[in-house]
């Protein structure tokens, strides 16, 4: 159990390090433009297809792994002593991994697809592209209730058993919470959850390197 608990660690900083490449990705390389007629907009896509599809790969798919062997061994960690808590946090998890993997899919599958049809029917790949970014957003970008609930209960079931730090718990209910109000379609909310999750991936990964079995108090 040693061993997948470290691991586990080493998968949550690796989520934030593709968290911040995301960021650094989309602020300062990715120039998508919006204002563009619909010609020169999928005359972009097709120009960075391979680099796009690449950061989906590393976003959802990569990360969806990542994020597999954390829900696991959080499972493994909290079971023994809350064993209903954790087997609905983990629940969740999976559902979320499997959001995140199957957003891919559809992302790079749509790329592929609208620029192909923009050949020869610009405003119709246009309109599937717009329904595409729509139905990838509703399951792994805008909106976070599933991975919101997740952290919810795990943290509520740390809490319970007194394993890792109240403080660090008391945080996970807030990301976890904030996660859940993403339902209401406001990009703050996202934004709030996107970087207090960045501190919680971080700080999670820390304590389970650290303290790869013991409870961790205060």
């Amino acid at each position: 159990m040693k061993n997948i608990q470290k691991i586990a660690g080493i998968a949550a900083l690796l989520e934030v390090a593709i968290y911040i490449s995301a960021f650094i990705f989309f602020g300062a390389f990715w120039n998508y433009p919006s204002d563009a007629s619909t010609l020169q907009k999928f005359a972009y896509l097709a120009d960075n297809r391979v680099s796009l599809s690449i950061v989906n790969l590393t976003m959802y798919v990569i990360f969806g792994i990542l994020l597999a062997v954390l829900v696991s061994a959080i499972h493994q960690r909290l079971k023994k002593n809350a064993p209903a808590l954790s087997q609905l946090a983990a629940i969740f998890g999976v559902i979320w991994v499997c959001i995140v993997i199957a957003s891919c899919m559809i992302a790079n599958i749509g790329l592929n697809t609208v620029i192909a049809l923009s050949l020869n029917e610009p405003e119709q790949a246009m309109t599937i592209w717009l329904t595409i970014n729509a139905i990838v957003e509703g399951l792994g970008g805008g909106n976070e209730v599933v991975g919101g609930l997740w952290v919810v209960l795990l943290s509520i079931a740390a809490l319970k058993i007194n394993e890792f730090s109240r403080l660090f718990n008391y945080f996970g209910i807030f990301v976890g919470f904030t996660g859940i109000a993403t339902i209401y379609p406001a990009e703050v909310l996202t934004e709030i959850f996107g970087v207090s999750q960045l501190v919680w991936f971080t700080w999670i990964g820390v304590l389970m390197l650290l303290n790869p079995l013991q409870k961790i108090k205060n």
